[in-house]
This record gives structure tokens, C-alpha cells and sequence, in this order.
């Protein structure tokens, strides 16, 4: 679904406004962050960090290796 908005000048940076409904269903509310990342078909707006999957990628390695360890610690 595209909607088309309007960008606003906000001090030395460019602003976009989100739709009520988009924000709503994304659970977004002032405050919040998101992620803007540059792709081959334009500018991605995203809540979720792109990258955690990284992030996670090197935590299964980490816990699979060091697995007993990590069991000992626990206890």
C-alpha cells in the first residue's frame, strides 16, 4: 500500500509524516525510532532494526560454541 505524504522542512533536516493508520498498525507513537535505509528501489522506513539479524547471527554462533559454559553460568 503507497500513501503519498508530503516532506517538511524541520530545522536543518527533511521530515516526512506518518499516517495515523500506518503508525497505528505499526504500534509507532511520538518518540519512537525508526530506521531509514537506502535500497535498489528507494528509501525503506522501518521499525525494526536492519541490523539485529547480524546481531543474532553472531549470538547462535557464540551461545552454540560456548554452550556449556553458558549452562554453567546460569546455574
Amino acid at each position: 500500500m503507497a500513501k503519498k505524504i508530503t516532506l517538511r522542512q524541520m530545522g536543518g533536516s527533511i521530515g516526512a509524516t506518518i499516517p495515523k493508520e500506518i503508525a497505528e498498525r505499526f504500534h509507532l507513537n511520538k518518540g519512537d525510532e525508526v530506521f531509514v535505509s537506502e535500497t535498489d528501489k528507494g528509501i525503506l522506513i522501518t521499525p525494526y532494526d536492519p541490523n539485529f539479524d547480524k546481531a543474532m547471527a553472531v549470538y547462535e554462533k557464540g551461545a552454540k560454541k560456548y554452550r556449556n559454559a553458558l549452562r554453567e553460568l546460569s546455574e
